[in-house]
């Protein structure tokens, strides 16, 4: 039913507004609610668009909305490119390879198949669709592995393929539109092949150019800090309005190639380009599906019949396993990352997009059935976002290969009194990884049977070799201020400002060395030390943990141990929290508090005993 009065529409400033507040919207709650994003999104833009008619992108916005959605796939390809940094791969690189140079041919073969036999469309139009199939969509994946937390392989397997495969994917749809054009029309295949070579060729001497070239000019300073990012949109845009033009599609391709070739160029300021890149994506995102989704029209829908459905399933249960399977063959990849791959495709909007446009052109050539490619499309991308949006992370941690429930605690800094908190938090069920690089800080701790890395936990080695996505707060413990300052500023982009923490600085009182909010983390152990908290241990304090209970509260255990330091409590659904002093503590039935002490009494001690 339409909402009375949303046949005028909306001025498109008002839609562009509502589109983005949809979105992000849509993301917050999702976040909130610990839900998957993507189907939130889905389901906004789906009430907002056909259910109400409040949004018609067609009506509202114009015919802006196919160039608004060709760039945003465009900078979100890029900002894949970005990601795409060979040292990360270490380990997955033979997989990725294979998922690309075996699984994307293959994948196109097996949809193609379920498209003529499951679908019943004929081999024109499967052949073409069936190349826009290859694609796993960078839009769907990059949210999911955020919310499901994978293990840092499959995630980087997942990723690469769903960046590289995309404009492959576009591509093989376009070679295949041509084959069909040659077959359907006067055009002779010579001239179909020249100008897929040569939109190719260029795409790729388009991207690797721009990649290099802006690479050369950020690392000379021909560029000022300030205009850096201004400077790479514009050649962004440059290169994807330049290579679209000589071979449809092939945009796609040049601007990932630009991203991978400036993720590789090791530059100084990669990390702020990188998250400015991000946040761009985030909206961009966000945006896309709400107008994805607000365009659905369901009279689209009533022509697909049970054998849309079988396609569906045929995809999902087999081509895709299939594909995948047959491609990690001698990789040496452990069977449950094969698996998860295999039972993880999600599709996403460069599959409608690229789908709608190729159905509408079969169908101007005459060929029926391109009428179908459209609504297929979308339907595999609402069961699959839906699937998998709800699947993925319980199918991650029935497979051992996601974080747990519990969030995990990084702790840098090997002293006796990080490993004693490591040591309590993991009898408490919390994961700990400690790191250092000196590696007899770290003796004690491996002896106990805790996970350490000996190394910098900046360095490259950390960052390609961790399982970050298992650890949900950063506690910085050295006994350098300075130190535990810059590993908190530079990681809390990573984790977040409100999840990294470290110990309060001998001086950070005095005026002089006080340091801007902007620097740091947050407040942990209730402002003490690092030297106050050796003396402590060195003195016979201990860490010891004790459960809340409707007869046991917070105030009844104040007031027995009036001295202790509260440094964690830990809630009956994992959620941990470090307060920053007792009074900003909400205790409460099952919060299980650990907490730094005196030694006992030494009678009290033998009367427990």
């Amino acid at each position: 039913m339409a909402i009375p009065g949303a046949e005028a529409g909306l001025t498109p400033i008002t839609a562009i507004a509502l589109v983005g507040a949809l979105g992000v919207g849509a993301q917050y709650i999702a976040w909130r609610l610990q839900l998957p994003a993507i189907v939130l999104m889905l389901v906004a833009g789906i009430v907002a668009g056909p259910v109400t008619g409040l949004l018609d992108p067609a009506r509202d916005i114009g015919p802006l909305v196919a160039p608004i959605v060709s760039l945003a796939v465009a900078i979100i390809l890029f900002e894949g490119g970005l990601t795409l940094n060979r040292h990360k791969l270490s380990d997955a690189a033979k997989g990725v390879r294979r998922l690309v140079f075996i699984g994307a041919p293959l994948g196109w073969l097996s949809s193609a198949l379920t498209l003529h036999y499951g679908a019943g469309l004929g081999w024109a139009t499967s052949a073409v669709f069936g190349g826009i199939m290859i694609v796993t969509g960078p839009t769907v994946i990059a949210p999911l592995l955020r919310q499901a937390r994978l293990a840092r392989r499959p995630a980087a397997l997942l990723q690469w393929e769903a960046i590289l495969n995309d404009p492959i994917g576009a591509l093989a749809a376009v070679f295949a539109f041509e084959v069909v054009i040659v077959r359907h029309t006067a055009a002779t295949a010579g001239d179909a092949a020249q100008e897929l070579i040569l939109g190719i060729a260029l795409a790729t001497v388009l991207g690797a150019a721009a990649g290099y070239g802006l690479a050369t000019a950020f690392k000379r300073g021909l560029v000022p800090e300030y205009m850096k990012v201004p400077v790479l949109f514009v050649v962004l845009v440059g290169v994807f309005a330049l290579s679209d033009a000589g071979l449809h599609e092939s945009g796609l391709l040049a601007v990932t190639i630009m991203g991978v070739v400036i993720a590789n160029a090791e530059l100084p300021s990669y990390a702020e380009i990188r998250r400015f890149k991000e946040h761009a994506t985030v909206l961009l995102v966000s945006g896309v599906f709400i107008l994805l989704a607000a365009s659905l029209d369901f009279a689209m829908l009533e022509r697909l019949n049970w054998r849309a459905a079988l396609f569906i399933g045929l995809v999902i249960g087999v081509a895709r396993p299939l594909t995948v399977l047959i491609s990690l063959v001698g990789t040496g990849l452990p069977w449950r990352e094969k698996l998860l791959i295999a039972l993880t495709g999600p599709r996403g909007v460069v599959l409608v997009a690229v789908a709608g446009l190729f159905g509408e052109r079969l169908a101007a050539v005459g060929i029926e059935d391109g009428a179908l490619v459209a609504p297929l499309a979308f339907a595999l991308v609402a069961v699959t976002v839906v699937l998998h949006g709800f699947t993925l992370k319980p199918l991650a941690q029935l497979l051992g290969l996601a974080g747990s429930d519990t969030p995990g605690v990084l702790l840098v800094g090997g002293s006796g009194w990080s490993t004693a908190l490591a040591e309590a938090l993991q009898k408490s069920g919390v994961p700990v990884l400690l790191t250092d690089p000196n590696r007899s800080h770290l003796r004690t701790a491996r002896q106990l049977g805790l996970s350490t890395f000996f190394g910098d936990v900046l360095s490259e080695a950390a960052e390609h070799n961790l399982e970050l996505a298992q650890y949900a707060r950063l506690v910085a413990l050295t006994d350098n201020d300075a130190y535990n300052t810059l590993v908190t500023t530079d990681l809390a982009p990573e984790y977040g400002r409100d999840n990294v923490f470290q110990l309060a600085r001998a001086k950070e009182g005095q005026a002089r060395h006080a340091l801007p909010a902007t620097l740091g983390g947050r407040v942990f152990a209730q402002g003490r030390s690092f030297d106050e908290l050796q003396a402590l241990t060195r003195a016979g304090w201990e860490f010891r943990s004790t459960t809340l209970s409707e007869e046991y509260d917070f105030e009844q255990w104040r007031v027995e141990r009036p001295d202790a330091l509260l440094v964690t409590a830990i809630y009956p659904k994992g959620e941990l929290r470090f307060p920053r002093e007792d009074s900003s503590l909400k205790g409460g039935d099952g919060v299980r508090l650990i907490y730094f002490a005196p030694p006992k009494p030494k009678q009290k001690a033998q009367s427990e005993a």
